[in-house]
């Protein structure tokens, strides 16, 4: 099944919804800031399967990898960016970029 970024976030907003997470008297609050900080947690975790070499369970990773990217639409979704269209947009810069000059941006 082929979904769009729009179709996942809303998948994603369903699930926060019916875990009751998005009432203002939830533990977890799903603050902009809570949730950049659990995306970089999220991303930590990825970064850990490959800690002492290349070999991975890739179960176990696709497992970090889908939490990081539903933070990351869920952080989208909360602050009112168009995941998308930044997509896009950062493709384009990427592409007229001088990579030559180092890691920047």
């Amino acid at each position: 099944m082929t979904m769009t970024i729009q179709e996942l976030t809303d998948e994603m907003n369903r699930f926060v919804e019916a875990m009751g997470w998005y009432r203002e008297d939830s533990a977890w609050q799903q603050t902009p800031r809570n949730i950049a900080i659990s995306l970089s947690l999220e991303a930590a975790e990825v970064l850990e399967h490959f800690q002492w070499g290349e070999q991975v369970d890739s179960e176990a990773l696709a497992e970090e990898l889908a939490d990081v990217a539903l933070y990351l639409l869920q952080l989208a979704d909360l602050t009112g960016v168009d995941l998308e269209q930044a997509i896009l947009e950062k493709l384009a810069i990427n592409y007229n970029r001088d990579w030559s000059r180092g890691s920047e941006g």
